[in-house]
């Protein structure tokens, strides 16, 4: 009997026949969770197959074996909840970046913490049991009688939108989902597990569909690994910028400004303005001219663009004395309009340009949160008009200052993500053949050159051209997507935007779009969990407090504050009537990098007791001595104290 290679996750190869089911001839192991084939993932319930190639079982340290060990973990949450509640209907549950959820319609009806609770120990019960989860494959419409005769109405909203006539099923017990897998072999294998959030969620997204609850929840095979992933949620917590963004006197929303539109507050317009000059001034020291482009726009000009036609849900449009405009969605073609001012030559480009423009997109309410999902923001928008031939060099230059402006901030590690078309698809996607090989190449040769590790995501390109997205590592473990390079056939065609070439004829221009931080506030969001609010001096709103001991050295903490402004520190004097150590716990909560207590000894000497953030103890200096410290660290851009 014909057999198949299987390889361990420990690297040792065992044989399974033709005929077989793969758990079977596999170490009988609850550590090893789920079979990829052919880059196809199976239940190791599954037989093995002549057309089968090479078979690797992954276990919980491979994404593909969390991922699976998430989604069991999420039936199992959905089959508690349907014994519990047997009137909720399922919505879907899969597996996320970091655990799963599952969506219920109750009928309006929230989740209690008690509820969670029992959730959580009829999970354990299912969990007991053992049951196995079974794939059954069959007919649609034995699907929708199976879920019609359950109440399962948004299942059979799904059965809908499922274009293949066999659909599958997994069966836990009494409990059935429909679900293309793949699965763990029994309810046995979840060991440790947490529901950890609940929130409200419309059906696909939509305002117009109904409301579902939605259960976050996360599991593991070790309790340690559980235990140590909730330590982290707190953090998490204790790090969230809209908290932080309170205690630290920031920004705010408000209901009668609307959502999804951010007040900053005078510490955070600072946070805001220090980040815009270093972004300015970086940029004009590496060859962008800076422009200033309008909030609004006729219409006209995104019906140019193609965004009327393709991002019209996502803007702001209304008339004036029967002229249509839009708040502005995008700046490039704005962009466009001041290089189509005149004639380029070849020898002129290429042509940068920077602008920190603020953006207006329509995002559904559900969605919005705190800083990182806004409905008005600014972006570090820029874009490149340049020969094909000097393509690739201007993505090695965005690539290298991406990574400046991060380590500037503290961040150095990140995961590459190039966005190709598909080619089985090529309605989906403008442009050439060759214009894609071209661009693709170019992006692919630019990531090589500068030594970066990248993932390919097929498919996932804009219509309009390939791209790079890079995702930075926070001091947490977090990726979040931040840079994009994205290079653009649509738009010089559809504003004609040229240059001379050589032999004086008049060719297109590649066009670059990049945005580095992305959105002002998202990185504002970024940056204040990142440091827990503890930001860079260099970028603290307040880099020191003053605190005087006493009103008779009243006089000599205005000197010292008078001295300390002058030379460009952001000071505060602290000369309100609370005691010295209530007001240096005050300020140690708000994160000041420096707090400057000065008394009869400190007048005497000319000297200030410095205590610095983080650290015991405090540090007597004199005044020239604390400036020039302070000097040194903003200009290295430390982000030690």
């Amino acid at each position: 009997m014909d057999s198949k290679k299987i390889i361990l996750p420990n690297g040792k190869v065992v044989e399974g026949d033709v005929g077989k089911r793969i758990i079977d001839v596999i170490p009988d192991d609850i550590n090893l969770l789920v079979a990829k084939v052919n880059d196809k993932l199976l239940d190791l319930t599954s037989v093995i197959k002549e057309d089968f190639g090479e078979i690797k079982i992954l276990d919980f340290s491979s994404p593909e074996g969390r991922e699976t060990y998430w989604h069991t973990t999420s039936h199992i949450m959905a089959q508690a909840v349907k014994e519990l509640f047997p009137d909720y209907m399922l919505g879907i549950g899969p597996p996320i970046e970091e655990g799963f959820y599952y969506d219920f319609y109750t009928g309006g009806k929230s989740f209690s913490s008690e509820d969670i609770e029992r959730i959580e120990e009829k999970m354990k019960e299912i969990v007991a049991r053992k049951l196995p989860l079974i794939r059954k494959e069959i007919s649609k419409d034995e699907a929708r009688r199976l879920f019609k005769d359950r109440n399962e109405e948004f299942k059979l909203r799904l059965l809908d939108e499922i274009e293949d006539e066999i659909v599958s099923v997994y069966w836990q017990g009494d409990f059935v989902d429909l679900c293309r897998g793949p699965h763990l072999p029994h309810t046995g294998y979840v060991k440790h597990f947490k529901l950890t959030l609940t929130a409200s969620a419309y059906w696909h997204g939509l305002e117009s569909e109904p409301v579902m609850q939605r259960i976050y929840g996360i599991s593991f095979p070790e309790k340690s690994m559980l235990d140590e992933y909730l330590t982290r949620l707190e953090e998490i917590k204790k790090r969230d910028h809209r908290r932080l963004g309170v205690q630290l006197d920031l920004f705010s929303t408000h209901e009668l400004l609307g959502a999804g539109l951010v007040l900053w507050h005078p510490k955070g317009a600072i946070l805001r303005e220090l980040i815009q000059r270093y972004l300015v001034d970086l940029h004009l020291s590496r060859g962008y001219e800076i422009v200033v482009t309008p909030h609004i726009a006729k219409s006209d000009l995104y019906k140019t663009s193609g965004h009327l036609d393709f991002y019209r849900e996502n803007m702001y449009l209304f008339d004036i004395e029967g002229v249509k405009y839009a708040l502005k969605p995008m700046n490039c073609p704005m962009h466009i309009l001041i290089y189509k001012r005149k004639v380029h030559s070849y020898k002129d480009l290429p042509v940068r340009y920077f602008e920190l423009g603020t953006v207006y997109r329509y995002e559904r309410s559900g969605v919005l949160k705190g800083l990182l999902r806004v409905r008005g923001f600014t972006q570090d928008d820029a874009h490149i008009f340049c020969r094909p031939d000097q393509l690739e060099d201007e993505i090695i230059g965005l690539i290298e200052l991406m990574m400046d402006i991060y380590r500037d901030f503290g961040f150095v590690e990140f995961e590459a993500v190039l966005s190709t078309r598909d080619p089985d698809k090529p309605e989906e996607f403008m442009g050439t053949d060759e214009i894609w090989e071209h661009a693709e190449s170019k992006l692919k040769a630019a990531l090589e050159k500068k030594g970066i590790k990248y993932k390919i995501a097929v498919g996932e390109a804009a219509f309009y051209g390939p791209k790079i997205d890079a995702h930075f590592r926070d001091s947490l473990n977090r990726l979040w997507q931040c840079a994009t390079i994205q290079v653009d056939f649509n738009l010089p065609q559809r504003f004609k935007v040229t240059y001379i070439d050589v032999n004086n004829e008049e060719k297109l221009v590649v066009m670059l779009h990049r945005a580095l931080l992305g959105s002002i506030e998202r990185f504002v969001g970024l940056l204040v969990e990142q440091y827990g609010g503890a930001l860079p001096l260099w970028v603290a709103p307040v880099q020191a407090v003053i605190i005087p001991v006493s009103d008779p050295v009243l006089g000599y903490a205005k000197q010292v504050h008078d001295r300390l402004k002058k030379a460009g520190i952001r000071v505060e004097l602290d000369d309100s009537k609370e005691t010295v150590s209530y007001k240096v716990r005050l300020h140690i909560t708000n994160k000041i990098p420096y707090i400057l207590v000065v008394g009869k000894r400190e007048e005497s000497s000319g000297t200030v007791a410095v205590r610095i953030r983080g650290k015991e103890g405090q540090k007597v200096m004199s005044i020239d001595e604390f400036i020039n410290y302070v000097k040194d660290k903003v200009e290295s851009k430390s982000i030690e104290y």
